[in-house]
């Protein structure tokens, strides 16, 4: 069998909308260039759920894989041969990898990502843990944690339809979730474990409120790095896990699926990575 390196040209993208601002391209492209995939490429492409089945259709024996972002993840479902188990616990697909045979499967590293980064930074299993926010990200928290925490977890979130939302998801995958009003959100920082699931700005006021011991704080943030609550929560001596974390992991599990290579290189990738974003 040929070695991913041997073959020809093999072309992997990310799609979204918007997706200028997607760091996968400098991730991706620093994997190749340490794999010695010299045929290797990796692009951006701005795609919306209406433009979704024609750019897929057209997807020619070149393609190794496709990387997707809001708001593909559930809209490419109906369009591939299969998804795996992970990804249909969410119902989100953040993964394409296009087989030799011709057919089209979907996997969510999103979520062992989240495992891996924690993993990474000492936290493998915890006793109960705490989610900021109720949107994509907080199900595939949710997950993850069903991976790692034997206790009791609580959502804070801005509603009660969210609320429900976040319920149904701990029924579906076995997760213990108890739900709270955004009001209190300050009570999750007693938990060992905090995964920040919302947008930039909407912790920011919550900063004052990290405590003197805090435990870990996953923040799923990147940009702009690092955000009020992280400082805040470093600045007490707390461990925190950011949106980089996460991004480098779980795309290191997409190269690995994509190339067939068995390891793919998380530290250049993440050099890379900060590399990029400290020159913007």
């Amino acid at each position: 069998m040929a070695s991913p390196a041997s073959e020809g040209a093999r072309r992997a993208a990310v799609l979204g909308s918007p997706i200028a601002h997607s760091l996968s391209p400098v991730l991706h492209r620093a994997a190749y260039a340490e794999l010695g995939l010299g045929h290797w490429s990796y692009d951006r492409f701005e795609v919306d759920e209406a433009g979704l089945p024609g750019f897929v259709a057209e997807l020619d024996a070149s393609w190794a894989g496709l990387s997707l972002t809001m708001p593909l993840k559930r809209a490419v479902i109906p369009l591939l041969d299969g998804i795996s188990d992970t990804a249909a616990s969410v119902e989100a697909v953040n993964t394409v990898v296009l087989t030799h045979d011709g057919r089209r499967l979907g996997d969510n590293t999103d979520i062992p990502g989240m495992v891996a980064a924690l993993d990474e930074r000492g936290v493998s299993k915890v006793e109960s843990a705490a989610v900021l926010g109720a949107g994509a990200t907080a199900s595939s928290a949710l997950a993850a944690l069903a991976r790692i925490c034997a206790g009791p977890v609580t959502a804070y979130v801005r509603s009660e339809a969210r609320a429900a939302e976040m319920r149904g998801w701990g029924e579906r995958l076995g997760v213990d979730v108890r739900t709270a009003d955004w009001s209190r959100a300050a009570d999750a920082f007693e938990a060992p474990l905090v995964i920040a699931t919302t947008p930039a700005g909407a912790t920011d006021a919550l900063a004052a409120a990290v405590p003197e011991h805090p435990g870990t704080l996953f923040d799923v943030l990147y940009e702009p790095w690092p955000t009020p609550l992280a400082a805040a929560w470093a600045g007490r001596g707390g461990a925190v896990v950011g949106g980089l974390d996460l991004l480098v992991h779980q795309a290191v599990l997409q190269v690995e699926q994509m190339t067939g290579c068995a390891s793919a290189p998380l530290e250049a990738m993440r050099k890379a990575g900060e590399a990029a974003l400290a020159g913007r």
